[in-house]
């Protein structure tokens, strides 16, 4: 499982329903992170497959912060702008189920 700190407002937007993805930059630390969980092209880290797996999303870095667990799918996409992605930017793209 692996676990992400998010802000508030995306936290409590993904709570209530209304974002229904998260967006992470495509940078070595999160290649290295997402592959040991979900399935991954060898060499290209491009997700593979429609595996889903449960993700925790945590308000903050403590271990005492607000968090929820979510059941996810990865991939790479570009994401929309209102929930926090820049335009014609791709991200690692997990979608909330």
């Amino acid at each position: 499982m692996i676990i992400l700190p998010i802000k508030r407002k995306w936290y409590e937007m993904i709570l209530s329903g209304e974002k229904k993805e998260e967006y992470r930059e495509i940078k070595p630390y999160y290649k290295s992170r997402f592959k040991k969980v979900f399935s991954m092209y060898p060499y290209s880290f491009i997700p593979c497959g429609d595996d889903a797996h449960e993700v925790v999303f945590r308000n903050g870095y403590s271990r005492e912060s607000p968090s929820f667990k979510a059941l996810c799918s990865l991939d790479i996409t570009t994401g929309r702008e209102e929930w926090g992605a820049v335009p014609g930017v791709e991200y690692y793209t997990l979608t909330i189920k």
